[in-house]
C-alpha cells in the first residue's frame, strides 16, 4: 500500500509531536486571520475561510471537506464549504502574499526553500494527475506533482506559495480544461520550468526580500533552474548530482580549464582542501555535527569559458560523519560565503522536511479531494495558513 508521506526528499526524521492542546493556537488564529483575509470583499467569505482554516486545524484525520464540514457542523453546509474551496471567486494570491509578509515579519528567513511535493492519487479526474516515475522511490505513482516555496530559518518554517504542474496532456485536451477549469493562458513547462516559476512568483514578482534559494531535489534538473534563476540574479544554492558534468576554473585544483569532469570526480580531485564545518543541531533532541566540506569554482556547462565574473559559480562538496566523500555536491553563486555557512544554509531543506511531514501533512496540505484548479490552490493556501498558525503557536509555547 501506498503511504500518504511519500515525496521526493529527505527522509522524515525524528518521532512526530503530540497534537497542540485544543484552543492552544486561538490566539495566533485570530491575528493571522486579520491579516491574511483582508482581500476578501464579502463578510461571508471571510467567515468560511476562519471556518475552513479552524476545520483544518481541529478535524482529526483526512481533512477532506466532508469531514471539516461534519466538525462545524451547523455552522455551514457541506455544499456551501465545497462551493466556498471549489469553485468560489475568491483569488488566493493576495492570501498568500499577505501569509508571507506576515510570516517575515515575525519569523524573518534565512532562505527561501523550494520543496517538490508528491500528491499521490486513486483516479485520474483530479486536476494535473498522470503517472510519474520518480527516481527517489524508484516507482511509478499515480499523483499530482506541485512545487512549494518555504521561507525558512533554522527553528522553524512556512510554506507561503505553491505551483501545481500541469502535464502536456492536460492542456492540450480542452475537455479535461474545462471540467476542472484550467483558466486560458496557463502554460505547459516542465518540472524545472515549474520551479522557476514558483520562486520568481514568490520572490520577485511578490517583492519580498531577497534571500538565498535552496533546492535539494533528484526530482528535477538541477542545472536548467540554476542557469535561469541566476540569470535573474537570485542567490542559489542547488543540490546536484554525482554525474553532473562541470569544468574545473579554481587553478589550485588539478584539471583546471581542462575537460569537463563529474562533480564527484571534482571533489575527489579537491578533496585536500576540506575543512571541518559545524552544522546542524536544530531540531529538537539533535545535537551538532561536525562535517568536512570544500568549495571549488567551476564553468556549467552551457558556458564557454568557465572565467571569473558574473558567470561563475562555486562546486559545494559536504561529506558525512560517516567519512563518504564527498556525500552531497551543490552549486551555488554565493561566492564570497565560507563553507560553513553554505553547509548551514543547506540544513534548511531537512528543516522544511521535518516541518513537512509534522506539520503540513497534519493539517491536510496534501488532502484536497476536489477536482478543479482554483479548488486546489484555495485548498493549499488556506493549508498553508493552517501550518503557519501551528508553527507560531508551537514557537510561542
Amino acid at each position: 500500500m501506498l503511504s500518504l508521506d511519500l515525496r521526493p526528499t529527505t527522509a522524515q526524521r525524528g518521532t512526530p509531536p503530540t497534537p497542540l492542546p485544543p484552543g492552544s493556537h486561538d490566539a495566533v488564529l485570530t491575528e493571522i486571520s486579520s491579516v491574511l483575509f483582508a482581500s476578501l470583499s464579502r463578510s461571508d467569505q471571510c467567515r468560511k475561510a476562519m471556518q475552513y482554516l479552524r476545520g483544518l486545524l481541529e478535524t482529526q484525520g483526512r481533512k477532506s471537506i466532508r469531514n471539516i464540514a461534519a466538525l462545524l457542523g451547523e455552522q455551514v453546509s457541506e455544499q456551501n464549504l465545497h462551493h466556498f474551496i471549489s469553485s468560489s471567486t475568491w483569488d488566493w494570491k493576495p492570501v498568500r502574499q499577505a501569509l508571507a509578509r506576515h510570516w517575515i515579519n515575525v519569523a524573518p528567513p534565512r532562505a527561501w526553500v523550494v520543496q517538490p511535493v508528491i500528491i499521490p492519487k486513486t483516479g485520474r479526474h483530479s486536476v494535473g494527475v498522470d503517472k510519474h516515475f520518480f527516481p527517489t522511490l524508484g516507482q511509478v505513482l499515480n499523483a499530482q506533482r506541485a512545487i512549494g516555496v518555504w521561507a525558512a530559518s533554522d527553528h522553524m518554517s512556512a510554506p507561503v506559495n505553491w505551483r501545481l504542474h500541469l502535464p502536456r496532456t492536460w492542456l492540450q485536451d480542452e475537455l479535461r480544461r474545462s471540467q476542472v477549469a484550467i483558466p486560458d493562458g496557463v502554460p505547459a513547462e516542465t518540472m524545472s520550468e515549474c520551479v522557476v516559476q514558483a520562486c520568481q512568483d514568490a520572490v520577485t514578482r511578490w517583492r519580498l526580500p531577497v534571500r538565498p534559494l535552496v533546492l535539494d531535489s533528484c526530482e528535477v534538473h538541477a542545472v536548467p533552474i540554476f542557469e535561469r534563476l541566476h540569470a535573474a540574479g537570485l542567490p542559489l544554492l542547488v543540490s546536484v548530482c554525482e554525474d553532473q558534468p562541470l569544468t574545473v576554473a579554481d587553478p589550485a585544483v588539478p584539471g583546471s580549464g581542462r575537460e569537463p569532469l563529474t562533480a564527484e570526480q571534482i571533489m575527489i580531485t579537491a578533496r585536500g582542501l576540506r575543512r571541518p564545518v559545524v552544522a546542524g543541531g536544530h531540531a529538537p533532541g539533535t545535537a551538532p555535527r561536525t562535517h568536512w566540506a570544500a568549495t571549488v569554482r567551476v564553468g556549467l556547462p552551457n558556458q564557454p569559458r568557465p572565467d571569473s565574473g558574473p558567470g561563475e559559480v562555486m562546486l559545494l562538496g559536504v561529506g558525512d560523519e560517516n567519512g563518504h566523500w564527498p556525500a552531497k555536491l551543490w552549486l551555488t553563486n554565493l561566492r564570497t560565503t565560507a563553507p560553513a555557512s553554505l553547509v548551514r544554509l543547506s540544513k534548511l531543506a531537512d528543516r522544511v522536511d521535518r516541518d513537512f511531514a509534522e506539520i503540513a501533512d497534519r493539517v491536510g496540505i496534501r488532502d484536497y479531494s476536489g477536482r478543479s484548479f482554483g479548488g486546489w490552490h484555495r485548498h493549499v493556501t488556506l493549508a498553508s495558513a493552517a501550518h503557519a498558525v501551528v508553527a507560531l503557536a508551537r514557537n510561542a509555547r
